[in-house]
């Protein structure tokens, strides 16, 4: 019987054996010639060798965790996405670019005038008035709900969990209420000669509100319009920031407050660092949506606003197209409006990653 190389007599805890592999039993260690991990076992003086490191459990190497499944199971959404979005958008371009009307939704043959319709857009007057009274409302509207949702969800963590409850019910309420039967009640609200709103002021403030217009003006439209879209929309905000409060360590929060850092600067410097990317994703679907608003503004404007003065993107599109019958030029003002939805996401997504990369 071969001798061994090296004899170890005292109990090696944790060791390493660099350029050889050891096989321990009892006190003795043999050397075999590759670098292992040494660590102890349940029985006295047994070592356990721990297995080479050259090849993956299972002996496979370069393998796809999952393999090419969750591609697989991608396909039908991804299909269906295609079919439902994809073709439209597709066909809508295509529209943009050709001088479609009423004549050709029955048959007439749509011949391309390529960019004409975007020249057209783009040099009249109308169209930078929507776009600029779409970016005002949607600036004051995205800033309100982030403000009001955040305040709500930061109220939600304090509340007790019955008062938390009964304040959540309240917002999945008005959540889970139509777009358009909510500008309806509103509308009644503010009606002219039976609104609620004009005789409380008039009969509680002693205000002179009987018999007011709350849409007949520009400023007072869109006042009632925010509030419409403004109270929808707090209660998706409040309850995603509510969702990644819950996962801010309290022990950081606790260790803040012992500190000395007041409410305010634990939710700036430890809250919404956490909340970044919950932030970012919100604040991009508001923008979203609030520039692309069109229940809330046509069902107001029915009410008694003035179309031509209260007019937002996504009503324009439908004057011109469904109006107008100038299908080109509606196609043309929305494939504008999509470059800038996806321009300005775009932006905000890269100034976040060079903030706080991946």
């Amino acid at each position: 019987m071969a001798e061994p190389s090296i004899l170890f007599q005292l109990p090696i805890a944790l060791g390493k054996v660099s350029g050889h592999t050891a096989i321990v039993t009892g006190a003795v260690m043999t050397t075999i010639g590759t670098t292992i991990d040494v660590a102890p076992s349940g029985i006295d003086g047994e070592r356990l060798v721990a297995p080479s490191r050259g090849t993956p459990a299972g002996g496979r190497k370069g393998v796809l965790k999952g393999g090419f499944t969750p591609y697989v199971l991608l396909i039908p959404a991804t299909a269906i996405l295609l079919v439902l979005v994809g073709w439209p958008l597709i066909q809508l371009l295509i529209m943009s670019f050709q001088e479609y009307g009423r004549a050709q939704v029955f048959g007439a043959p749509a011949p391309f005038v390529w960019f004409d319709n975007y020249v057209k857009v783009l040099t009249d007057r109308q169209f930078w008035q929507v776009l600029f009274r779409s970016f005002a409302f949607a600036t004051v509207n995205v800033a309100l709900t982030m403000v009001l949702g955040t305040l709500v969800a930061l109220l939600m963590t304090a509340l007790t969990k019955t008062f938390r409850l009964v304040l959540s019910v309240g917002l999945l309420l008005a959540w889970a209420m139509p777009p358009l039967t909510a500008t309806v009640v509103w509308g009644w609200m503010f009606d002219t000669a039976y609104g609620v709103v004009n005789f409380v002021l008039t009969n509680f403030f002693g205000l002179d509100y009987q018999g007011h217009s709350w849409l007949i003006e520009p400023l007072s439209f869109f006042t009632v319009l925010t509030l419409i879209v403004v109270w929808g929309a707090i209660p998706f905000v409040a309850f995603t920031v509510y969702a990644g409060l819950t996962q801010v360590p309290d022990e950081i929060m606790e260790a803040a407050q012992l500190d000395g850092a007041s409410g305010s600067q634990r939710f700036r410097l430890i809250v919404f660092p956490y909340l970044r990317s919950i932030f970012l994703v919100v604040f991009i679907l508001q923008v979203i949506w609030d520039l692309k608003v069109f229940t809330q503004v046509f069902a107001l404007q029915g009410i008694g606003g003035i179309r031509d003065q209260t007019s937002t993107l996504g009503v324009y599109i439908v004057q011109v197209g469904l109006g107008s019958g100038e299908y080109g030029l509606a196609g043309a003002i929305a494939v504008l409006t999509v470059i800038i939805m996806m321009a300005i996401s775009i932006y905000w997504v890269r100034q976040t990653l060079k903030e706080d990369p991946l």
